[in-house]
């Protein structure tokens, strides 16, 4: 179900970019609008464009709502764990950190003062 929910989201995210692309900018150097052709309706300016908000919507809710179930399947997927604050330590269960004693640690040798220059 995920493999289809990612390949699913690759085709929407490659379609919501051509959709962005394919507008008018601000400056209309881009987009497929353009001078009235006479085909009116839909490939008009104004159809075009509204078109393109309208498909550019439902394709950025589309891509918002797979990446939610994808969230979604990967909490669900993952194994139980639970939080160390929500743990209650046991009394028997703590170990007392001990350090070796100097005694049964390996011999060092003392290090040597060196005399200071004068």
């Amino acid at each position: 179900m995920q493999n289809i929910l990612i390949i699913f989201q690759l085709f929407v995210s490659i379609a919501l970019v051509g959709a962005v692309l394919l507008q008018r900018s601000e400056g209309g150097a881009l987009g497929m609008g353009g001078s009235g052709s006479g085909l009116g309706g839909l490939f008009s300016a104004r159809g075009a464009a509204d078109t393109l908000t309208r498909t550019t919507a439902i394709l950025a809710a589309l891509f918002f709502l797979t990446s939610l179930a994808l969230t979604l399947l990967a909490l669900h997927s993952r194994p139980q764990s639970r939080s160390i604050l929500d743990q209650q330590a046991s009394p028997g269960r703590i170990q007392p950190l001990t350090l070796p004693h100097p005694s049964t640690s390996p011999a060092k040798p003392a290090p040597q003062k060196v005399p200071a220059p004068h």
